[in-house]
């Protein structure tokens, strides 16, 4: 009977090399914080999300900044625009530094800053609003969003308080964890599925009792029949309280004081912040 003979497994092939240049390049030795290919991967989704809070949250505590006054509207009205564009426009350059005089965003000599006008970041209403907080020499926020079609922070947004998200989630989260008034000017698709976003956390009970006004109460009763929800009991009456109608800079903020915004006005004039450099 012949003899069996044991065949080896494989061996991996070994080049004939002197240093560790293979094992130094290979990704599998990248530190995870550095390696790009694997933090976009898929399992890595979660993570990704926590970093676009964690970044920003972080930014916003080391300002001091508390509470935000959110103000939504439409990229696509602008100063030169044709009819009530303009008009939209100049009373969203006016609240934003109404708001910003008046609600304790320029407050000195303490460690906090409230009511700080915070937009989307981009063109429009967006940037109406963060050009008049920076009229007032106040910082404000812009929460920018990476679309298809970039849309690029405007120029009035505080360069420090200018983020951008991949997740429409994370951002819609940041804009309402410290809002304590929202101000909605009229607009599209955007505009209308933030509004409805607060709107639903605040009938649901999901989200702080907040003031939130509609500006150009034409734009909006014709745009939206809530009589015709509440009449087919799709509302309960008290919904139609969750919101009031202003048609000017002035009367929004009588609003939303006369509806608990508390307010944290400056008692001496502070020096403007010039090119948008925080002060220390």
């Amino acid at each position: 009977m012949a003899e069996e003979k044991t065949i080896p497994p494989p061996q991996p092939h070994v080049e004939d090399i002197s240093g560790n240049e293979a094992q130094m390049a290979s990704p599998s030795y990248r530190l995870p914080t550095l390696d790009t290919e694997f933090l976009l991967s898929e399992e890595m989704r979660g993570v990704r999300f926590m970093l676009e809070f964690a970044k920003a949250d972080q930014v916003l505590r080391a300002w001091g900044i508390v509470s935000t006054i959110v103000v939504f509207g439409s990229a696509r009205s602008h100063e030169a625009g044709d009819g009530r564009a303009a008009f939209w426009y100049q009373q969203a350059r006016a609240f934003g530094r109404i708001a910003s005089e008046r609600g304790g965003a320029l407050l000195h000599g303490e460690p906090i800053r409230r009511n700080v006008i915070a937009t989307g970041g981009g063109p429009g209403i967006m940037e109406a609003a963060n050009r008049g907080a920076c009229d007032a020499g106040a910082p404000s926020i812009g929460f920018n969003i990476t679309l298809p079609h970039e849309q690029e922070p405007n120029a009035y947004s505080t360069p420090e308080l200018t983020f951008r998200f991949h997740y429409f989630a994370m951002r819609k989260m940041h804009l309402a964890l410290r809002a304590h008034a929202l101000v909605i000017f009229p607009g599209g698709f955007g505009t209308l599925d933030e509004l409805f976003e607060i709107l639903t956390l605040r009938q649901t009970g999901k989200a702080p009792v907040i003031p939130i006004v509609l500006f150009d109460k034409g734009y909006w009763t014709k745009l939206i029949n809530f009589e015709h929800l509440l009449e087919h009991g799709m509302i309960n009456p008290v919904d139609l309280e969750l919101f009031k109608y202003a048609e000017s800079a002035e009367e929004i903020w009588e609003i939303l004081v006369a509806n608990g915004l508390e307010t944290f006005q400056a008692t001496s004039t502070r020096a403007r912040f010039g090119m948008m450099k925080r002060d220390g």
